[in-house]
């Protein structure tokens, strides 16, 4: 019993050893058909695409995050909007800036209303800013708000896309794939596996290249739009306590 064993193991190994030498996925590649060589050239496309766009936005985001911190550091410690104003342009990724700046330039521009209706008396001490309208700030912080992220969201359709549209592109070389190894069996009238196999391992090549397209679109599209939610939430933050402060000291 033992040594018919042995004969059936040695049997396996001889019949699995040429199919593990005879090709591999390179090989598969190369003797595919134009069409499903056509799906994987372009399946290939969008893979490098969305890799690049991660990487970009992985690079972008973190340089998000760490200007952020440092704005938000600045207007907490500065006395005057001016003084917050000056450190803008050194960080320009940060979306609390854009915020800022939209705020800033209404509360100047009522300023400068307030400041022209009023007459002032000669030798007079400068009157004290006020604030017309505390609600025309605040669309004036929304409208930025909805542009920064706008902004960082950014290329991030393209990875929706990716992760979509991949899958189904892999499935039509699939079916193409299959439909073609039917037609050599009818062709051929065997249904040997030297026959059917190649066409096989072509149509399911293409299933797997979409499914490699797919997969990181989708944890990375995910990944980001919890980061632009989080920066959406520091913007709505920064936008009340601006709010505060200038309803504070201008009201």
């Amino acid at each position: 019993m033992y040594r018919l064993g042995s004969s059936i193991l040695a049997l396996q190994v001889q019949d699995v050893a040429p199919l593990a030498g005879s090709g591999g996925i390179l090989k598969i590649l190369s003797e595919t058909g134009p069409l499903n060589q056509a799906v994987l050239a372009i399946l290939f496309t969008f893979s490098i695409v969305s890799w690049a766009i991660i990487l970009y936005k992985t690079v972008s985001y973190s340089r998000v995050e760490r200007q952020t911190r440092t704005f938000l550091e600045v207007f907490r410690r500065s006395q005057k909007f001016s003084e917050v104003q000056a450190i803008c342009p050194s960080l320009p990724q940060s979306p609390l800036v854009g915020v800022f700046q939209a705020g800033y330039a209404e509360l100047n521009a009522q300023f400068r209303v307030s400041t022209s209706s009023t007459p002032s008396s000669p030798g007079a001490a400068p009157a004290r800013p006020i604030l017309k309208s505390l609600d025309a700030v605040d669309r004036a912080l929304i409208r930025a708000s909805t542009t920064e992220v706008n902004r960082l969201e950014r290329r991030l359709t393209f990875l929706a896309t990716t992760a979509s549209v991949t899958p189904f592109i892999g499935l039509f070389g699939t079916v193409v794939g299959i439909t073609i190894a039917f037609q050599r069996i009818g062709l051929t009238g065997s249904t040997n596996l030297a026959v059917v196999g190649p066409g096989i391992s072509e149509a399911l090549i293409a299933t797997a290249a979409g499914l490699f397209a797919a997969i990181p679109a989708v944890i990375f599209y995910n990944h980001f739009v919890h980061r632009v939610k989080d920066f959406s939430a520091s913007m709505d933050d920064f936008s009340l306590e601006f709010l505060n402060i200038a309803e504070r000291n201008f009201t």
